[in-house]
């Protein structure tokens, strides 16, 4: 178990979707000029990565890797479809992001206008499928190491690390932006200058995480 809550902190603070890997930009930039919606987005990016990487996981382990299929008998121990998991990732995140889509357009329609065409297109957000690919990887570390992922828990905690990583950097992103339309900026890095500017002053200050033995 402490393994799982050492992995869940990293995810949020040491390995920072933003911060760390720099995953998902686009929206980052694009919607995080208002909290209330940075935190519509982060939420829906949260519920999708907590669903799409536990699923992939299950994919992964029980049906792509070499050997995975065993229990389905002596004929299947060898085959191995891992070159599947790519397209089988995607169309996973794609079906869950149009459930998001529906349930935001349905019962929050104020959100759904807010967001515009970066709610369905958390589909190719890369922080998502950079969120499966990286559990993909972590399958094979040593249970000893710190990013290693060794059960169903951990997966979920990663995933849902991850996701509030990335809402903690966005509405916090946000909240920064919101403050400096007060401010007085220098014109010529008005917009997305400063916008870039600030955002790696807040990774330089993440990185400070990657110090800390969780």
């Amino acid at each position: 178990m402490d393994h799982a809550f050492s992995l869940f902190l990293r995810s949020i603070f040491v390995d920072n979707m933003i911060f760390a890997t720099f995953l998902g930009m686009c929206s980052y930039l694009a919607v995080s000029k208002n909290v209330k919606t940075s935190v519509g987005l982060g939420v829906a990016v949260t519920f999708v990565l907590l669903i799409t990487v536990p699923v992939n996981y299950l994919l992964e382990t029980k049906v792509l890797r070499a050997g995975a299929l065993a229990w389905m008998g002596e004929s299947f121990a060898d085959l191995d479809l891992s070159y599947l998991s790519f397209i089988l990732y995607i169309a996973v995140i794609a079906a869950i992001t149009q459930l998001v889509e529906m349930v935001v357009e349905k019962f929050s329609p104020s959100l759904y206008a807010s967001l515009g065409i970066f709610l369905p297109l958390i589909a190719v957000n890369c922080a998502i499928m950079g969120a499966a690919l990286f559990m993909q990887q972590r399958i094979g570390l040593e249970p000893t190491d710190p990013k290693a992922v060794t059960s169903f828990v951990d997966v979920v905690l990663y995933a849902l690390g991850s996701g509030l990583g990335w809402m903690l950097a966005i509405v916090g992103f946000a909240a920064v932006r919101e403050k400096m339309e007060y401010s007085q900026i220098p014109a010529p890095l008005k917009g997305l200058g400063i916008a870039f500017i600030t955002v790696g002053l807040m990774a330089l200050a993440f990185q400070c995480f990657s110090g800390l033995k969780i």
